[in-house]
C-alpha cells in the first residue's frame, strides 16, 4: 500500500512539472497580453510548483526510508538520490535563481542567462522526477512477478 502511495506521489510530482512547464507556461506567453503579465503569472505558478515539489519529495522520502517499510519500497532505494536531487533543484530555482531573474528584469541585468539557467534546472528536476517515477514503477512490476 505504501509503495502505491509513493508511486502516486511521484506521478503527481512529475505530472505537475510536465503540465506546468510544457503546457501551461507556454500557453500563458502565447495568450496573455504581454510577456510581463505572463511572466508574473508564471512566477506565481512556479512558486506553487516548488511547494508541491517539496511536499511530494519529502513524503516520498518518508515513505521510502521508513524502517518498517515493505519489501517493494526497499527496491525503491535507488530513487532516493533522484528525489533529493529534484528537491534541491526545486529549492535552488525558487530561492536562488528566481530572485536573480526578478533583479535582472528590474535592473537590466543578464535576464537571458538567469532565465536559461532556471529553465535548465527545471528540466533537470523534471528528469530527476521522471527517473524517480520510472524506478518506483519498475519496483512495482518487479514486486508483482
Amino acid at each position: 500500500m505504501k509503495h502505491r502511495v509513493a508511486l502516486m506521489l511521484a506521478a503527481l510530482w512529475w505530472g505537475s512539472l510536465t503540465g506546468l512547464g510544457f503546457v501551461v507556461v507556454p500557453m500563458l506567453f502565447a495568450k496573455l497580453s504581454s510577456p510581463a503579465v505572463a511572466g508574473a503569472m508564471a512566477a506565481k505558478l512556479f512558486t506553487a510548483q516548488t511547494w508541491l515539489s517539496a511536499a511530494c519529495a519529502l513524503a516520498l522520502l518518508l515513505i521510502i526510508l521508513r524502517k518498517e517499510a515493505a519489501a517493494p519500497a526497499g527496491k525503491a532505494l535507488p530513487a532516493i538520490k533522484f528525489i533529493v536531487s529534484g528537491l534541491l533543484l526545486a529549492l535552488l530555482v525558487e530561492y536562488g535563481v528566481a530572485p536573480l531573474i526578478v533583479n535582472a528584469r528590474a535592473e537590466g541585468g543578464n535576464l537571458k542567462l538567469w532565465h536559461g539557467l532556471g529553465s535548465a534546472m527545471y528540466l533537470a528536476q523534471w528528469l530527476c522526477t521522471g527517473w524517480t517515477l520510472w524506478c518506483l514503477s519498475r519496483s512495482t512490476n518487479a514486486g508483482a512477478n
